[in-house]
């Protein structure tokens, strides 16, 4: 038996024709265009055959008869028993013309060649969206009731559907499968279509929430979904039965799930939080048009809405189909297939493997370059307070990463012991001694920066002072309050604001501001040191929103407490678990690669998040620590700073991991 196939390079298209030649003594002959030539010896090794069963035929569907050769014309006429047509372009998101050309023209041209070849029956793989936007429930027999037509995909699927039912003179069988994913066995899927467009959505709730913690999703209309391995082995199976021509099969789940089934099913796939709560997305269609529309006519709209959607990857037209409304018969389809052992498996058994393939192959994320080396190298990257603790683990790991890292402090000696560790690791640091708390010093020094680098691509401000001392012990002690204002706020805004117009200038540049998990949970003892912090936060906001549109980005990051020399004279902080400067560098060298607007704990999140909603309850937490543990010896006067502590605040130090007692 002789096949003829188009698309036999697609998705669908090549496992159907490894399918066809697994029969005994098959040939397979398929349409391939000349500028594919590559692909041949790679199909050949798929299908696991010699050239003498699978053969090329020259053409392109844009052409009258795909533009094959005379010569080939008559090799094939009266040797065709199955003529399948796959190729056609299955994607929602691509330009009207080449919808119309492809699907339209493109089956026009193949149903010539089919005529012209003479095939003994001609099998054309429609799609449920010839049906359009239908209300209700489409049977096989259904194609002219078919309504909401007005998108291209929809327009042109049917289109293409009405030149067979109409203008073939040979025995014909349509085939209108549903949202195809990947293999139910592998996953293996070749590109981001139909669900897999929410899965960069779940998979930044995994990052943002633990996996018990419920979430809010859309329930919206009913979706179907079918792997291509049940698509290839219904249509091998239907298209060898007799008594097939001039009908319609749905090759889709009997099942089907709401939207909002489909996500909670691959956000359970994906260890992500469950959708406990939908909201039905139908309520969204009681909102006039011409509100809608004119929402979206205001610029600050449109940009929110074209940033999200760019930056999950959902493609302009995806939300118009949320309340999709059509649902599929497809009992001639089961009959048919009984006791053939083929039937569509049930998603909620393999959505964990279309996940599992997606995360592993075709998350966008995977191709680009996350890593600090692609980052900074070659850039030029100011940290402030780099010659101890933080600052000083986060120049060594700048540098070793290829970043021109320069690093600045107080103590001359210091600055030196540090490049004279790092000339022993093999980078080098550019060293530059500066109180920085000293409006004359910081300007000099800025414009020293300028005139030797030019300006710098990265700023680290995370030169800061803290003072753990109550309010109560600090009735006379205003200057606790300067100091750290001077350094941690005022010292940062001058060294940002003499570089910012360099970054603006090349449209260019990321500021990360070190705060503290202090200003989330509001911790007591460090009302100068969060105060300080605070006002650079605030700051930080306006000041991202103000740059959003110039290329000039900002992070904050609420560091829980790490084991540096500022919390050295504490020695309460002894018993206390701490991240080290190294754990701490490496959320600096996240923030930038990834350049988020903030990071921060979990527990720092939820810090903030009840002191917002019971702020009465985390006041009462918060003063219950802030007794439970003594002030500094600096604070007491020189008193000992080693009491025993009771066994409650033993297992406080021991629960509250990196907040500031």
């Amino acid at each position: 038996m002789q096949y003829f196939v188009t698309g036999a390079t697609g998705f669908i298209g090549k496992r159907l024709v490894k399918k066809l030649l697994q029969r005994k003594g098959t040939v397979v002959h398929f349409l391939i265009r000349p500028d594919s030539a590559a692909k041949l010896a790679e199909l050949r090794r798929y299908w696991g055959v010699s050239a003498t069963r699978a053969l090329p035929v020259w053409g392109d569907l844009l052409h009258k008869e795909l533009g094959v050769a005379p010569v080939a014309l008559k090799k094939l006429k009266g040797q065709i028993d199955h003529f399948y047509h796959l190729a056609a372009v299955y994607d929602l998101a691509a330009d009207a013309a080449t919808q119309v050309a492809v699907n339209v023209d493109g089956t026009r041209h193949t149903l010539e060649l089919a005529h012209a070849i003479a095939a003994g029956h001609f099998h054309h793989m429609s799609s449920i969206a010839a049906a359009g936007l239908y209300e209700g429930v489409f049977r096989e027999d259904m194609f002219e009731e078919a309504e909401g037509l007005e998108h291209p995909y929809f327009q042109t699927k049917h289109e293409s559907e009405r030149i067979v039912r109409q203008d073939s003179k040979l025995p014909w069988t349509v085939y209108r499968p549903a949202m195809v994913v990947g293999d139910s066995q592998s996953g293996e899927m070749d590109k981001i279509d139909g669900p897999y467009y929410f899965f960069k959505l779940i998979q930044r709730l995994r990052q943002l929430l633990p996996p018990w913690m419920p979430s809010i999703g859309l329930e919206g209309g009913r979706i179907n979904i079918v792997p291509v391995d049940f698509v290839v082995q219904a249509l091998h199976t239907l298209s060898h039965q007799s008594g097939i021509a001039q009908k319609c099969y749905h090759l889709v789940d009997p099942v089907g799930y709401r939207v909002g089934d489909v996500l909670d099913i691959f956000s359970r796939a994906a260890h992500a939080p469950r959708m406990g709560l939908f909201v039905n997305a139908a309520l969204l269609g009681f909102i006039p048009k011409s509100v809608k529309k004119g929402l979206l006519a205001l610029a600050p709209v449109r940009r929110v809405r074209s940033a999200v959607m760019k930056d999950l990857g959902l493609p302009e037209d995806l939300f118009s189909f949320i309340n999709y409304p059509t649902r599929f018969d497809c009992r001639q389809t089961l009959a048919a297939l009984e006791g053939s052992g083929v039937q569509c498996p049930n998603l909620k058994d393999y959505a964990w493997r279309l996940w599992d393939y997606w995360e592993r192959h075709l998350d966008p994320a995977l191709h680009l370059d996350r890593s600090l080396r692609g980052t900074v190298a070659g850039k030029v990257v100011l940290v402030t307070g780099g010659s101890s603790g933080i600052g000083l683990a986060t120049a060594h790991k700048l540098a070793q990463a290829g970043a021109t890292t320069l690093i600045c402090g107080r103590d001359q000696g210091k600055l030196d012991a540090a490049c004279a560790e790092a000339q022993a690791q093999g980078h080098a640091l550019h060293a530059y001694a500066v109180d920085l708390a000293d409006a004359a010093e910081c300007e000099r020094f800025v414009q020293q920066v300028l005139a030797e680098h030019g300006g710098v691509d990265f700023l680290i401000n995370n030169a800061g002072r803290s003072i753990r001392r109550a309010i109560e012990a600090s009735y006379e002690r205003l200057h606790d309050y300067e100091r750290t204002m001077q350094l941690n706020y005022f010292a940062a805004l001058r060294v940002t604001m003499g570089l910012l117009p360099g970054m603006v200038s090349r449209r260019a540049g990321h500021v990360v501001n070190i705060s503290s998990i202090g200003v989330l949970t509001n911790a007591p003892r460090f009302s100068a040191y969060v105060a300080s912090k605070a006002a650079l936060d605030a700051w930080t906001q306006c000041a991202a929103s103000e740059y959003a549109d110039q290329g000039v980005t900002f992070t904050t990051i609420n560091m829980p407490l790490v084991r540096t020399p500022m919390i050295a004279p504490t020695h309460l902080y002894k018993n206390v678990p701490t991240l080290s400067p190294d754990e701490a560098a490496d959320m600096v060298a996240q923030a930038c690669i990834f350049k988020p607007v903030r990071i921060a704990t979990r527990l720092g999140i939820l810090g903030q998040i009840l002191h917002a909603l019971l702020p009465r309850v985390a006041q009462i937490g918060m003063n219950t620590s802030f007794r439970m543990f003594p002030d500094s010896s600096a604070a007491q006067g020189g008193q000992s700073d080693k009491p025993q502590l009771s066994a409650e605040a033993l297992a406080l130090q021991q629960m509250l991991r990196g907040i500031h007692f």
